[in-house]
C-alpha cells in the first residue's frame, strides 16, 4: 500500500507551502497510470497529518485519465483502459501525454487573525 508514503509527500509538500498556517484543503491531480487508490490515499493522510499543520484538512483530487499521443496515425486520444495501444489504429507506437500525474495542485489555508489590540 504505497499511499502512506504518498500521503508523507502531500503532507510535507503542503507544509512547505503553508509557511506555519493551518492548512484546511489539499487538492491533488491523480493520474489514472499511478494506480493510486483514492479512498486508501485519503485514509492514509487522514494519519499521516495529525499533528501537522494538515491535521484535519480535506483532501480533495481530480482524475486525469490516460490520454496517449499516436505516431502512426498522429491523434491524441483518451484510453478508456489498458493496454497502451492507440484506440483508432492499434498501433502500439504510443506516447503518454497525460495519465501520469501525481501532484498537489493547491493549498486553502486559515487566514491569520486581524490584530485588534
Amino acid at each position: 500500500m504505497h499511499e502512506f508514503s504518498i500521503a508523507s509527500a502531500v503532507v510535507a509538500t503542503a507544509a512547505k507551502h503553508a509557511g506555519g498556517r493551518r492548512v484546511t484543503v489539499v487538492s491533488l491531480r491523480l493520474g489514472a497510470l499511478r494506480q493510486v487508490v483514492p479512498d486508501a490515499l485519503a485514509f492514509a493522510f487522514a494519519i499521516v497529518s495529525r499533528e501537522t499543520v494538515c491535521d484535519g484538512a480535506r483532501l480533495t483530487w481530480e482524475s486525469v485519465p490516460v490520454r496517449v499521443r499516436c505516431a502512426p496515425c498522429d491523434r491524441t486520444s483518451t484510453l478508456e483502459r489498458l493496454p497502451l495501444r492507440c484506440p483508432r489504429c492499434g498501433d502500439g507506437g504510443v506516447a503518454v501525454v497525460a495519465g501520469e500525474e501525481l501532484e498537489v495542485e493547491s493549498i486553502e489555508v486559515e487566514e491569520e487573525a486581524a490584530c485588534t489590540a
